[in-house]
């Protein structure tokens, strides 16, 4: 089992405040996205140089016809086995060893761009127009390394997010669907054994949003 730190995020308990999309913008002194009204309060619309992190709004209906409302965080996953590396030849991308954390470092503007967002399963890696760079969630390890638990998990006003040790987050992760089962048959953990953010949905990932369980 892989040692290092995870994020437990519980949708059940998400109330779509963006709290934590706002302390990722603070953080990590990210500016403000000029935006345009859709017809969602989803807003900004996608991640970019300047958000690492958005919380998604998913309307839709169930198979009896009752409608649904679901809010997911959508961020960087830490995964224990980065697809995004692939194309890494000089340290353009390091996972830290105490933590895992992945981190695109200034290098990455000589990786192939389409080639390293194509090998993400989130569709996470975004491009910095100004730099060349690559940029996403860092999982606030600088903020891990002065002892600090990243900024988006302490901004959380209801506890749907929760940060620590992989094994307890694990233990907690199984212990939450066991919960989530007597009310909602279909909860589960999304990919828990391949990533350190770990989502837990209610409902088909699907209808959360489209790349909630990878491609």
């Amino acid at each position: 089992m892989a040692e290092g730190k995870s994020i437990l995020v519980d949708t059940s308990k998400c109330t779509a405040c963006r709290g934590c999309q706002v302390a990722c913008k603070e953080w990590n002194g990210l500016k403000g996205t000029k935006t345009t009204n859709v017809g969602s309060y989803e807003n900004p619309r996608d991640l970019s140089a300047e958000t690492y992190k958005t919380v998604r709004f998913y309307e839709g209906t169930n198979g009896d016809g009752k409608p649904f409302w679901h809010f997911f965080t959508e961020q960087c996953r830490q995964c224990l086995t980065p697809g995004c590396m692939a194309e890494v030849e000089n340290d353009e991308i390091v996972q830290d060893p105490e933590t895992g954390a992945v981190v695109y470092t200034p290098k990455t503007k000589d990786l192939n761009y389409e080639a390293t967002r194509a090998a993400c399963p989130y569709d996470i890696p975004r491009k910095d127009e100004k730099t060349g760079a690559l940029v996403k969630c860092t999982f606030c390890l600088d903020r891990l390394k002065a002892g600090e638990i990243p900024a988006c998990v302490k901004s959380c006003p209801t506890s749907a997010m929760e940060f620590g040790d992989r094994d307890k987050i694990l233990a907690m992760a199984k212990k939450r669907v066991e919960q989530l089962k007597t009310t909602f048959p279909k909860a589960m953990a999304i990919n828990p054994d391949d990533v350190r953010v770990i989502y837990i949905v209610t409902a088909d990932p699907k209808t959360y949003w489209k790349f909630a369980a990878g491609r």
